[in-house]
């Protein structure tokens, strides 16, 4: 039974994302499995393994679609692809996994009332699946209700760990109240149930007030989807197709009156310092409209080389800010890469995925949360996978941001439930940092979305589209912008201690 509830708990959270979830389940995944780790019998080691089964369940169900990018992108045979992601899902299981050991302890030790340190244990460990080694904060809980506009609003207090725990807390009073049998349980469920509506109630009435969005210095800009098949975007045939999409489709965002435009990441065919014919279009195209332009391209940086004989050069993934004059205004590159597709970790280890360390490109990291003039403010942008760090949206606006950007290629993932998960976790951000978020997405999702999480607009999977919207700069800082993370790590300091106070007394 109690491998069942785990295996529940899995399903529910798995079931908390899009394209196939609902945000309702996720205030009630971790119940079953905070009832199944309660049982004072349990050894640690049970739980350990009941935690290890609801996250391999969790991950399988939100990363399912790693297997067919690899095997289409990366070269792998399917099993091979298949052992890779399951080597990934294991990992990302031990941490749901240590999260139930150390329920597990704190119940052996102070009871059944200690199930309502289980939110703080919970945002700890996502806060470890951040930090930890190169980290993979892809899908946590508190992402599940972007869309639920009137709880999402916490977000500007408290950031995603803060909604993480404020979604888990419901399921510890579930499992708390169906566990114990005193009046106790009642008092918590009441308290619990206020907190939710209290929280609804105030997400509403900011809703109303909205008054971000009569604030701030307006500005006219477009997103541009290219629509480049992964399989189309690097055949030196289509070079210059491209490039004449990527113009025309600007020239239509001029028309609608924009006066900044963003290019998806790696939109350019060839880097665009080394390309000079196509880079001289990019900068008639700025030059003769008077517009600013963001377009995704890769910067091949020469080294001096240790061996004269072997050049050396650093590629990175980078973000060019073209101003109305031509000239570059800026280059950002990425910080955070993508495991397995900008990079392979642990190469020496994982020798069986020879074909796919040889596909992917070794890119270096950049270093700098490096701002971007437009129209005489200051926006930002993140590439891809790094939208989800919330830590360096923060950083951006910590900076002067005004406005976000994210330019991404998702043209990998098909029409799986990856482009779904990573714009719904690119809006969230627009909530904390309380910014207008403007996305370029190669194949989409591209869109706008304002400084409550509403969206604006958005397009469709695999269509060529120009989106223009009216959008905002905005200097003033929410809450969460101020604080940070305060919330998850408070909960790594809590749940440390909470361990701490197990020593020697565990019954």
């Amino acid at each position: 039974m109690d491998f069942f509830l785990a295996l529940l708990s899995g399903a529910l959270l798995a079931l908390s994302f899009p394209k196939f979830g609902h945000p309702a389940f996720a205030w009630i995944a971790l119940a079953p499995l905070l009832v199944a780790v309660a049982h004072r019998r349990h050894t640690v080691r049970r739980a350990f393994a009941l935690g290890l089964l609801t996250g391999a369940v969790y991950f399988a169900g939100t990363l399912y679609w790693l297997v067919d990018t690899m095997v289409t992108f990366g070269g792998l045979a399917r099993p091979l692809a298949t052992l890779a992601a399951a080597l990934l899902i294991a990992y990302l299981a031990l941490f749901p996994a240590f999260f139930a050991l150390i329920v597990a302890r704190l119940v052996r030790t102070f009871g059944r009332r200690a199930l309502l340190l289980s939110p703080f244990v919970w945002v700890a460990s996502e806060m470890g699946r951040t930090y930890i080694l190169d980290g993979f904060p892809w899908e946590l809980v508190g992402y599940s209700q972007a869309a639920v506009l009137p709880i999402a609003q916490l977000a500007s207090v408290v950031g995603v760990y803060g909604m993480s725990a404020f979604v888990t807390m419901v399921s510890a009073a579930a499992a708390y109240a169906t566990l114990e049998r005193g009046p106790s349980r009642w008092r918590v469920a009441a308290v619990v149930g206020a907190l939710v509506l209290v929280a609804g109630v105030a997400g509403a009435a900011r809703l109303r007030d909205s008054r971000l969005t009569r604030e701030g210095t307006p500005l006219r800009v477009a997103v541009v989807q290219g629509n480049i098949l992964q399989d189309q975007k690097w055949d030196p045939a289509m070079r210059d197709a491209i490039m004449q999409r990527y113009i025309d489709m600007s020239r239509e965002a001029i028309g609608n009156g924009a006066q900044f435009i963003l290019w998806p990441e790696s939109s350019t065919p060839l880097p665009y310092e080394q390309d000079l014919p196509r880079g001289e279009a990019i900068r008639r195209l700025a030059r003769e409209a008077r517009v600013t332009l963001l377009i995704g391209s890769d910067q091949v940086e020469p080294v001096r080389p240790v061996d004269q004989r072997k050049p050396q050069e650093r590629l990175y993934n980078a973000a060019y800010l073209i101003r109305p004059d031509g000239g570059t205004a800026a280059i950002y590159r990425k910080i955070h890469l993508v495991p397995f597709g900008e990079y392979v970790p642990f190469k020496r280890l994982l020798f069986f995925v020879g074909t796919l360390v040889e596909a992917v490109s070794d890119f270096s990291p950049g270093t700098e949360a490096l701002l971007l003039p437009v129209a005489g403010h200051q926006a930002s942008t993140a590439i891809c996978y790094e939208v989800i760090y919330a830590s360096l949206m923060r950083d951006f606006v910590q900076h002067g941001s005004e406005l976000l950007t994210t330019i991404t290629n998702d043209a990998w993932y098909g029409r799986s439930s990856a482009a779904y998960q990573h714009w719904q976790q690119a809006s969230m951000r627009s909530i904390e940092e309380g910014r207008y978020l403007a996305r370029a997405a190669n194949t989409g999702i591209s869109g706008f979305v304002d400084p409550y999480g509403r969206v604006l607009r958005h397009s469709d999977l695999f269509v060529s589209s120009v989106m223009t919207e009216d959008v905002r700069f905005l200097t003033a800082r929410t809450i969460y912008s101020r604080i940070g993370d305060l919330v998850g790590w408070l909960s790594v300091v809590l749940t440390a201690a909470a361990l701490a106070a197990t020593r020697g007394k565990v019954r």
